[in-house]
């Protein structure tokens, strides 16, 4: 099995993984709407989620296969997770737009769903909860399958079995729900009090958007060229 000591390493990754750049632009452009802490660790914790049920079915497959990801499959799950920055930054961008001229968000309940409506004369903007959920889960299994490839690689290296492989990615996947999911909620509180000024709210969204199509070129482009190339 695994040892205690490669477990505690596995998870100290995981926590570390979250942090990692392309990870925190595209929960930045989920989270940036949200008006409190709870909600934005909500968030995080099922971007954690996506990102590890997408890690373990990828590896599952591999190590009962005892196969590793092709390199070509493997970059072209990486241009996934540049294509997906530059779409949700964009859709951030739009909505600092729309924010601007239709004025602050407000919520209110619908049963189990929270709406958050622009508020100017004529007409309301629906945004549900479980919308935002949804799409954190997606944006989390778009990059966990880019990183399945080589975490599956450095794994196998060290691991002599698959059921030993399937348990150390667990616990990674495990520490990057955590280290999402703390990161997202010391993020929301500054974030519920910066936003509450529409003038900064849109600023916020606009930024993250901006950054988040910035990174997602720079990091795709590379990749269209070494799959063009083959």
């Amino acid at each position: 099995m695994v040892s205690g000591s490669l477990l505690f390493m596995g998870a100290l990754l995981g926590l570390r993984h979250a942090l990692e750049p392309d990870h925190m632009a595209a929960l930045s452009t989920i989270v940036v709407r949200e008006r409190g802490a709870r909600q934005t660790v909500f968030l995080g914790a099922i971007w954690g989620v996506g990102h590890t049920l997408a890690l373990l079915a990828v590896a599952s497959v591999l190590a009962l296969a005892g196969a590793s990801l092709p390199e070509r499959v493997a970059s072209a799950f990486e241009l996934g997770v540049a294509v997906m920055l530059v779409l949700l930054g964009t859709t951030s961008i739009v909505q600092a737009a729309r924010l601007g001229r239709r004025g602050p968000l407000g919520r209110h309940d619908h049963g189990d769903v929270t709406h958050a409506h622009a508020q100017p004369p004529g007409g309301h903007l629906h945004v549900g909860r479980w919308t935002f959920a949804r799409r954190s889960l997606c944006v989390g299994l778009v990059h966990g399958l880019a990183g399945s490839g080589a975490l599956t690689t450095l794994v196998a290296s060290e691991l002599p079995n698959p059921l030993a492989r399937l348990v150390y990615i667990s616990i990674f996947g495990l520490g990057s729900v955590l280290g999402m999911a703390a990161l997202s909620g010391i993020a929301g509180w500054p974030l519920a009090r910066l936003g509450r000024r529409p003038d900064i709210g849109r600023a916020l969204r606009l930024t993250t958007g901006v950054f988040a199509v910035g990174l997602g070129i720079i990091w795709g482009l590379p990749l269209v060229n070494a799959l063009s190339s083959h």
